[in-house]
């Protein structure tokens, strides 16, 4: 898979086109082709008001239309007409008149008082109140002021002690909200994707004919908008907003669509948790109870227990065993009962963690333990292959591409995700085909010639389930060669019929020994299980797969390599500044075995503050190596060793910088010996490299020219592995 994927067939999805610069009136475009597209496909979900805002938006003069475009494109729905400065427009006076006229503008009102309280500033809220309500203590912070303000005026009070001439309020707001719902999917605040389109950062479909829209009828778009707008004002509101969310909440319609339910759900589980916060359980559980996702059950559960309500509990979760609304609340349900009822004293997940086998690995490989274990896997003889979500998704996407991407419908323009994984649809639509498919999978050579063929035609072509990597194949084909087919189907199956809740927690090795394939989900001490983990690994166990957790334990190898590194600089950025001098140390076996050491040519002026800091000058360096002229033998020199430094991340940014200006990857294990030894030696007041040489009677001759420190930080890792191997 070596070809350039720009020459493949890009079918649906429209190149990348820098278009620079953006044209004056581009933010413009970009809404009238929002509208333009949400006229085409929701006619059939848009109300008369939303008709009309159409309309009467088309009716304004083109400048006019602009300025509201750029107050939507704006944070809230106040502003200052004096602080309002769009050079393009001109004098924005007769604009405003005219948006004011046809009602696209306002002053503010009572039914802005929430907002005003937001836009204004602490003092500008003390000018309205001090007139009016006593008992007002000056000391209060604007939040406690925007309380007091709601609970010791009226609106219509507070409104009219504004200067209201100066300020104005965008009207029409929840029209123009639905609209951009309809075409994103979500609560938008601004145009910024079509920005990023015309500026060439993201791709965009381009299928006329293939949009599909993600709402059947009025009823389903409305009550989707209704929980997903109290939903995102959840999540960034205040004590007041929130409140006022509580308070409507005996209105919420009952979900007809299970994916408006689960909008509901989070929304309920949202203010359960703040009615918690607030002490007020009985109002949290209630809100528990509305919902019906397996997090609204367990503190639903939970709740009733810190109530005393302990058989209320009991008759709950058994609903939840018996009649279970999820996979993950059966989970939920059955691991709280088995703890609460019958005295279990640990969850499922620490149980799998606890009966997991544990590998002892070097601590070297530490930062990255799936690739280590997959590396242990291998050198014991066994084929190994990183899984976890995408491997699922690549085999999903690639088997199924057809059905998935050959009409190339979506919901806009920006998504790449198919229409039927969105809506859940995707198994109905595609039935016979899908099990068709699945019941090929006995011919492995067939299923992986049709995956084969799919892959070199559109291998590079943008979608919404899997990336393209040039080995994603290899893990693919070493399974379909070894595993029963039925198992493999099974699993595809629920990707079918369940994209949304199947996609995550798979594990993350694909290892094939003896016995035939088996999934390993691998954890570190401290790392927890997560549920969706414990339910892939029931599922893959359901479906026929050996599939288990494995612990690693990290070890000291005595006779590994470290090699401990001081850079010398220019500046602070490894971005922006350049490596004056490298001085490095290997350690092995406890003692020193080589060195490194050069001045570098940086290619930059060195600021005469370096030099007093230093004692690196201009004329040192001139005649000096360029890194690219040093950079096999350094790499060779750190081959199969630790990367050590005090203060890691500084010296070992700035070698990545200098290896990545030249085309090359740096990767090494790190080990930083000021954090090691404020873990290991406590109490010190500082840490710095020369401090602890001074506690420790460490040479630091010649502090700031890169070997005396790095021979310096290498006696400190002598202390650190000394301490670590300790019993």
């Amino acid at each position: 898979m070596e070809t350039d994927p720009e020459h493949f067939d890009q079918t649906h999805w429209a190149p990348v086109r820098r278009r620079q610069p953006l044209p004056t009136f581009y933010y413009h475009e970009h809404f009238v082709e929002l509208l333009d597209f949400v006229g085409q496909h929701y006619a059939h979900v848009l109300l008369d008001e939303h008709v009309r805002y159409l309309q009467d938006f088309r009716a304004l003069g083109r400048e006019a239309q602009c300025l509201y475009v750029r107050l939507v494109n704006r944070k809230g729905g106040v502003f200052a007409r004096n602080k309002l400065r769009y050079p393009e427009l001109g004098d924005l006076g007769p604009l405003i008149e005219e948006l004011r006229t046809a009602n696209w503008l306002g002053a503010p009102d009572q039914q802005h008082f929430h907002d005003m309280l937001g836009f204004l500033t602490r003092g500008e809220i003390y000018d309205v109140l001090l007139p009016r309500v006593t008992g007002m203590s000056r000391s209060l912070k604007k939040a406690e002021l925007v309380g007091f303000a709601l609970e010791n005026i009226e609106p219509d009070t507070f409104v009219a002690g504004l200067d209201t001439k100066r300020v104005l309020v965008q009207h029409r707001r929840d029209e123009t909200r639905y609209l951009m719902y309809l075409y994103f999917g979500r609560i938008q605040g601004s145009l910024s994707q079509f920005t990023m389109r015309d500026l060439g950062l993201v791709r965009v479909q381009d299928a006329a004919e293939g949009y599909e829209p993600r709402f059947g009828d009025r009823e389903e778009a409305l009550e989707h908008y209704f929980f997903a707008v109290r939903l995102k004002a959840a999540q960034k509101a205040d004590a007041a907003s929130l409140s006022r969310l509580i308070e409507e909440a005996a209105a919420w319609p009952e979900p007809n669509f299970a994916s408006s339910a689960v909008l509901r759900d989070e929304l309920a589980h949202r203010l359960g948790r703040a009615a918690e916060r607030a002490g007020d359980t009985a109002l949290a559980l209630a809100f528990y109870r509305t919902g019906e996702s397996a997090a609204c059950s367990e503190r639903a559960v939970r709740v009733m227990f810190a109530n005393g309500g302990r058989e209320e509990a009991r008759v709950y979760l058994e609903r939840c065993i018996d009649e279970p609304r999820s996979d993950e609340e059966w989970l939920v349900a059955t691991d709280l009962y088995e703890r609460k009822f019958k005295k279990k004293r640990t969850t499922a997940m620490t149980d799998l963690l606890r009966a997991a086998d544990v590998v002892d690995i070097d601590e070297s490989k530490s930062g990255a333990p799936e690739r280590a274990v997959m590396e242990y896997f291998r050198a014991s003889g066994l084929p190994a292959y990183r899984t976890e979500n995408l491997f699922w998704r690549t085999l999903f996407g690639l088997y199924f591409w057809d059905e998935l991407f050959a009409a190339g419908d979506s919901h806009s323009p920006f998504e790449r995700l198919p229409a039927a994984l969105s809506s859940g649809t995707f198994y109905d639509q595609h039935r016979d085909a899908i099990e068709a498919k699945l019941s090929r999978l006995a011919d492995r050579s067939a299923a992986k010639q049709s995956i084969l063929k799919i892959s070199t035609r559109c291998y590079g072509t943008p979608n919404g389930v899997f990336r393209w990597r040039r080995s994603m194949l290899d893990a693919v084909f070493a399974l379909l060669d070894v595993c029963a087919p039925e198992a493999l189907a099974a699993v595809l199956r629920s990707l079918c019929t369940d994209y949304s809740s199947s996609r995550y927690g798979y594990p993350d090795l694909l290892v094939l020994d003896g016995e035939g394939p088996r999934f390993v989900e691998v954890k570190t001490a401290g790392d927890q299980l997560r549920r969706n983990q414990l339910l892939r690994i029931g599922q893959l166990r359901e479906a026929g797969f050996r599939t288990d957790v494995l612990r690693v334990r990290w070890v000291l190898d005595p006779e590994q390599a470290y090699v401990v590194v001081d850079v010398e600089t220019t500046g602070g950025r490894g971005n922006k500044h350049r490596v004056t001098e490298i001085g490095a140390v290997k350690v092995q076996g406890g003692e020193v075995v080589d060195r490194f050491e050069t001045l570098l040519n940086p290619q930059r002026t060195i600021p005469p503050g370096i030099t007093r800091l230093t004692g690196i000058t201009p004329a040192m360096v001139a005649d000096a190596p360029y890194f690219f002229d040093v950079a096999d033998e350094f790499e060779a020199f750190m081959e199969g060793a630790i990367f050590v430094a005090h203060n890691v991340e500084f010296d070992y940014g700035f070698i990545a910088s200098e290896y990545r200006r030249i085309g090359r990857a740096f990767r090494h294990p790190k080990l930083c010996t000021c954090a090691s030894m404020r873990r290991l030696y406590p109490g010190h007041r500082s840490y710095s490299l020369a401090a602890l040489c001074r506690e420790y009677d460490i040479s630091l001759k010649s502090h700031h020219r890169a070997m005396c420190d790095a021979e310096a930080a290498a006696e400190l890792l002598l202390l650190v592995n000394e301490k670590r191997q300790e019993p």
